[in-house]
């Protein structure tokens, strides 16, 4: 089995001119200050209000803000994940999507609803996955490797996407890799090294992986992780699986965001340490009253702490760039229409894999025998 790792930069792809601020430095210092409770009031309704005016609709990832998630649902939008964002946002009567999240999120948005006007609250919002991974350089790598299939994760640019073969979420990744294993695929994977070796552990494919991490889950600590076990015996442990192996063998459950809510609500317990951006806990906390949910640690023994359990590129969204993308229109999202066609292909054949899969089909039928793009 082929682990090689492809090396880059990926805890720090930005710098200033000195040379001396990293990405998160800079992402920390854009996040907005939290509104007064009068401010905060004011800033929904006009929201409310533009919204109907612009015939628009709101979708928002599980990571920001608890107001922008809250103000979604409220006004008939989405809280989700990356993808069920973007197939919402295709699938709504809205001409108009306004996408709290990061880029690579309005960017395959647009690449699902590429005749729609995409906004985005700040468009240096961006992912240290997507960072990790540019598009020439990964194009170099899949050349060195022709004999791959290409599989990226949805955290990743447009370009990229239009790179590979077959696009996968954290939720769907497990069935796709293993059904592209059983019809005798080599994997090239990117860009999480940690849930590139979750699959790899789980499946046993071949697989070649770049190395790219989540700022946020890459710093959770197993030994911290333990020490808080210990204080709460009780607890159950949900894990995403782009945090460290270290980390995701001490779980009760493993899963994307979706499959951390459900374990969160199906599971016999009271207590649960959560190892995922704590922008997490606003919803599980809603869904789930009278539990009680614990950060997992990423401070302790050898910590850096870049994140502390919070993306900070997801920190920049706000209730008032929200109302200032409405009125003005700026910030709208632009994906090169030449590459839309070539990025939709993956995640098409994503999207009627797990349809096959929903509704009990054979989806390992929809595996074509490709190589790389």
């Amino acid at each position: 089995m082929n682990t090689a790792v492809k090396e880059v930069d990926y805890e720090q792809p930005l710098t200033d001119a000195s040379g001396s601020v990293c990405a998160t430095k800079h992402a920390w210092a854009r996040v907005p200050e939290e509104p007064s409770r009068a401010e905060r009031a004011a800033l929904k309704d006009k929201i409310r209000r533009l919204l109907k005016e612009k015939n628009a609709v709101m979708v928002s990832h599980y990571y920001v803000h608890p107001d922008l998630q809250d103000l979604a649902e409220a006004t008939g939008g989405l809280v989700s994940d990356s993808l069920e964002m973007a197939r919402f946002g295709r699938d709504h009567s809205a001409q108009t999507l306004v996408v709290s999240g990061v880029r690579f999120m309005g960017e395959t948005a647009k690449i699902l609803s590429p005749e729609k006007r995409v906004l985005m609250p700040d468009l240096e919002a961006t992912c240290s996955l997507d960072l990790g991974c540019p598009a020439e350089e990964f194009s170099a790598f899949c050349d060195a490797h022709p004999e791959r299939t290409v599989v990226v994760y949805a955290n990743t640019s447009a370009a990229v996407k239009a790179r590979s073969d077959w696009l996968v979420t954290s939720s769907c990744a497990l069935d796709i890799v293993r059904a592209l294993k059983n019809k005798g695929h080599k994997i090239l994977w990117a860009p999480d090294r940690h849930l590139g070796g979750y699959i790899q552990r789980e499946t046993g494919a071949d697989m070649l992986m770049w190395n790219g991490s989540c700022i946020v889950h890459n710093e959770f600590k197993a030994i911290e992780l333990q020490s808080l076990m210990q204080q709460h015996p009780g607890a159950k442990v949900l894990v995403h699986p782009e945090s460290p192996a270290e980390v995701v063998a001490l779980a009760d459950a493993v899963g994307s965001t979706s499959a951390i809510l459900k374990a969160a609500h199906d599971m016999d317990a009271r207590e649960f340490i959560v190892a995922t951006d704590n922008g997490m806990m606003h919803k599980l906390r809603t869904l789930n009253p009278g539990k009680l949910f614990l950060e997992a640690p990423t401070s302790g023994n050898s910590a850096t702490c870049k994140s502390c359990a919070h993306c900070p590129w997801m920190a920049m969204n706000s209730l008032a760039d929200v109302v200032r993308v409405l009125e003005t229109g700026t910030n709208e999202v632009q994906v090169d229409p030449a590459i839309i066609p070539r990025a939709r292909l993956p995640i098409d054949r994503m999207l009627a894999f797990t349809s096959a899969l929903k509704g009990g089909h054979d989806a390992g039928s929809l595996v074509p025998n490709i190589g790389a793009a």
